[in-house]
């Protein structure tokens, strides 16, 4: 499957974004996909997961409240809805799709459990 990231700019602190990430492929709506994050200087590090149905969503800490993922299994593309955005969110975005699709309470946060990447977007919050 190929994906591509899409939706990233330059906001001000306080402001929102919303990235997309399109799949190609049927096999799609079986994947679980989780969304990524590399700051320069920065190991790449989760931040947000869904299930392939879309019952389960999860978060990392520091995004948890501001930061909404969901999915659209028809347009075969995943969204990152990005909220209340700070400084410290800078970094360049991948979207990621995991072929076990993951049910249930565990999900998958690391990136070695994810199978196929996007190229990233960069988001850019000013202070």
């Amino acid at each position: 499957v190929q994906l591509q990231a899409s939706g990233g700019g330059l906001v001000q602190a306080g402001g929102s974004l919303r990235l997309s990430c399109a799949a190609s492929g049927r096999a799609f709506s079986r994947y679980g996909m989780g969304w990524f994050r590399q700051a320069p200087g920065k190991e790449r590090e989760f931040v947000a997961a869904i299930s392939w149905s879309g019952g389960s969503t999860n978060y990392a800490d520091s995004v948890k409240g501001r930061f909404t993922i969901s999915r659209d299994n028809a347009k075969t593309t995943v969204y990152l809805q990005m909220n209340s955005l700070k400084a410290e969110d800078t970094a360049v975005y991948y979207c990621a799709a995991n072929e076990r699709g993951y049910s249930g309470a565990y999900y998958p946060w690391r990136d070695r459990e994810y199978d196929y990447w996007g190229q990233g977007t960069q988001v850019t919050v000013s202070s």
